[in-house]
C-alpha cells in the first residue's frame, strides 16, 4: 500500500462466535481467555461422559470440524479460529483505505474455515530450546523474537542476515526481510478476507485476491497452456510459475513445480506410513481428510440425501451420492475425452487411460502416477504432452540422462540381459525444443489487439525467464511403448 494511503491502526472488533455466544473483545489476551472458558465446558462435558455430536463437533459458527484425534488437536483448532478472526479484521481494515479495490464475492460459506492443525506450532531456529506451542500467535510472536535478537549495524537497512532455521541457508537484507523470509518457514499469514476466510502472507496478495473476482471483460490476460484469464499481468505472471517444474525427485523422475507439491509427491508416492488409523476397523491412511472420509462409512444413519425432487436416494458417502447423482439425474454422460490420436471419444478419463495404453501403446514417465489431460477451446480432454521445466532442472534431467545411457552402454556385451531401468530409460524419448514459449494474448473490447506476453521476454520475472519445453513424443519404431 502507498505510504500516503498506510492505514493508523484501529480497534480491533473480536466477536467470539462459539454457538450462540456473541461477546466482542478489543484485545487478543482476553478474547484467548474467553475462548479458555468454552474450552473448558467441553472438557467438563466429555469427564461427565456426555457424547452428544454437539459437544464433539467445533460450535464456531460456519466451522463443521470434529476432532478425531486427541483433545490438544481441538484446542490449536479452537485458538486458530481466534487468530483468524484477528486477520478478518485486519483484512477489514486495508480494504476500508482501498475502496475502488472492490470486495469479495466468492460467498461466505467457507468464511470459517480453517487449516488443519495435526501437531503444536515447533520452533526450529537454531539452539532454541523453547517448547512447541499450541496457541499460533504465540507461536509466531516467539519466532519474531529471534529476528529482534540480531546485531545489525545502526542505519544499514540491507545488512545481509542469516537465517537461523533449520535446514535453511539464505540470507536476507536486513531484519524485516528475514522476517518476511521466516513466514515461508512458519506457513504464518498477516491478513485474511472478512467475505470468504482466505488467509494471505501479505497485503498485496490479498488485494489480488479481491481483483481476481473482476469479471470476465476485465480480465484481458489469459494463459496460453491452460486458457484460464487473469485482470492483471502480474497476476498471469504468477499464475505461469505454477506450470514451471523446478524441482526432481530423488527416487524417481517425477518433476515438481514447489517444494510442498515434492512433499506431498514422496508421501504419497514413496511412502508406506499411514499413521492414521480408524478405530472402528483396521483402515488407515496417509491424512487426516481421508481418515474423515472414511469414518462417514461407519455412521449408521445416512448423512448425505439427494436434493431432486420426488428422489429419496441417501448415502453415507458424499462420494456415493454424486455417483448416484450423476447417473439417475443428470443423464448419459457426454463423451468429452477424445484421442488425439484416433480421436475416438470417451466418457471418463480412465476409459480414455486404458485406450492410450492398449491401442497406442501409451506410458507415462517414471515417477508420474497418471497421464493428464487438458481442455481445449473446442471444448475436449485431450492427453497433455507438454509439460515445462526449468533450464536448471532440464540440464540436470540430460546429466542423468546421459550417465544412464553410459552406464547402459558399459554393460551391454553378447548375452547381457538388459535391466527394467534400462528398458525404461530408452523407452523415454525428450526433445528439447527452442520452440516459442507460452504466450498470453491481451484483448480489448471482445477483439484480439495482438499484444502477445511471451514466458522468454525481459518484461516477464526472473523465475518464468530461461524456460524451455519438454515434449514428450512417440518412441522409436522398434520400441515396445511411447512415452508421454
Amino acid at each position: 500500500m502507498p505510504p500516503n494511503k498506510r492505514l493508523q491502526k484501529k480497534k480491533l472488533e473480536l466477536e467470539c462466535e462459539w454457538g450462540t455466544c456473541q461477546e466482542s473483545f478489543s484485545k487478543m489476551e482476553i478474547f484467548y481467555e474467553h475462548v479458555e472458558v468454552h474450552l473448558d465446558a467441553v472438557n467438563m462435558a466429555e469427564e461427565d461422559e456426555v457424547e452428544t455430536q454437539a459437544e464433539r463437533n467445533c460450535l464456531w459458527r460456519d466451522c463443521g470440524f470434529y476432532s478425531v484425534e486427541c483433545p490438544e488437536e481441538f484446542r490449536r483448532h479452537l485458538f486458530f479460529h481466534c487468530y483468524h478472526t484477528k486477520l478478518k479484521q485486519l483484512g477489514q481494515q486495508v480494504l476500508s483505505g482501498q475502496p475502488e479495490i472492490g470486495t469479495c464475492s466468492i460467498g461466505s460459506q467457507n468464511r470459517n474455515i480453517v487449516p488443519e492443525i495435526p501437531d503444536n506450532f515447533t520452533c526450529l531456529w537454531e539452539d532454541c530450546e523453547q517448547p512447541p506451542y499450541e496457541n499460533p500467535e504465540w507461536f509466531y510472536r516467539h519466532v519474531e523474537l529471534h529476528t529482534l535478537s540480531i546485531d545489525i549495524p545502526a542505519g544499514d537497512c540491507d545488512f545481509p542476515v542469516r537465517c537461523g532455521w533449520k535446514d535453511c541457508d539464505a540470507t536476507a537484507k536486513g531484519r524485516s526481510k528475514l522476517r518476511d523470509h521466516l513466514r515461508r518457514h512458519t506457513q504464518e499469514k498477516v491478513v485474511a478476507c472478512l467475505g470468504c476466510g482466505g488467509m494471505y502472507a501479505n497485503n498485496t496478495k490479498f488485494f489480488d485476491h479481491i481483483i481476481r473476482q473482476s469479471g470476465m471483460e476485465g480480465q484481458r490476460f489469459q494463459c496460453s497452456h491452460c486458457s484460464k484469464r487473469f485482470a492483471t499481468e502480474r497476476l498471469l505472471r504468477d499464475h505461469m510459475r505454477t506450470h514451471v517444474s523446478h524441482y526432481k525427485c530423488p527416487l524417481c523422475d517425477m518433476t515438481c513445480p514447489s517444494p510442498s507439491a515434492m512433499r506431498n509427491h514422496i508421501k504419497f508416492r514413496h511412502s508406506n506410513e499411514r499413521p492414521y488409523v480408524c478405530e472402528l476397523c483396521e483402515y488407515s491412511c496417509k491424512n487426516l481428510v481421508d481418515l474423515r472420509k472414511h469414518l462417514d462409512s461407519h455412521r449408521i444413519e445416512p448423512s448425505y440425501r439427494c436434493d431432486v425432487s420426488g428422489c429419496t436416494f441417501a448415502s453415507r458417502t458424499l462420494v456415493t451420492l454424486k455417483n448416484h447423482h450423476k447417473k439417475q439425474h443428470e443423464g448419459n454422460f457426454i463423451a468429452r475425452y477424445k484421442c488425439h490420436v484416433c480421436d475416438q471419444c470417451f466418457t471418463r478419463g480412465n476409459n480414455l487411460t486404458v485406450h492410450l495404453h492398449k491401442k497406442h501403446q501409451f506410458k507415462w514417465p517414471s515417477g508420474h502416477p497418471r497421464f493428464r489431460y487438458k481442455e481445449h477451446e473446442d471444448g475436449f480432454f485431450r492427453l497433455q504432452l507438454i509439460r515445462y521445466e526449468s533450464v536448471e532442472l532440464t540440464e540436470q534431467l540430460m546429466r542423468e540422462r546421459q550417465r544412464g545411457h553410459a552406464e547402459e552402454a558399459d554393460d551391454e556385451s553378447p548375452g547381457a540381459v538388459p535391466s527394467e531401468t534400462q528398458v525404461e530409460l530408452r523407452g523415454l524419448l525428450l526433445e528439447e525444443q527452442k520452440a516459442e514459449a507460452p504466450a498470453v494474448s491481451c484483448e480489448e473490447g471482445g477483439q484480439e489487439e495482438g499484444i502477445l506476453f511471451s514466458i522468454l521476454t525481459g518484461g516477464l520475472t526472473q523465475a518464468a525467464d530461461n524456460t524451455v519445453i519438454l515434449q514428450f513424443q512417440a518412441a522409436p519404431q522398434e520400441e515396445d511403448a511411447q512415452t508421454v
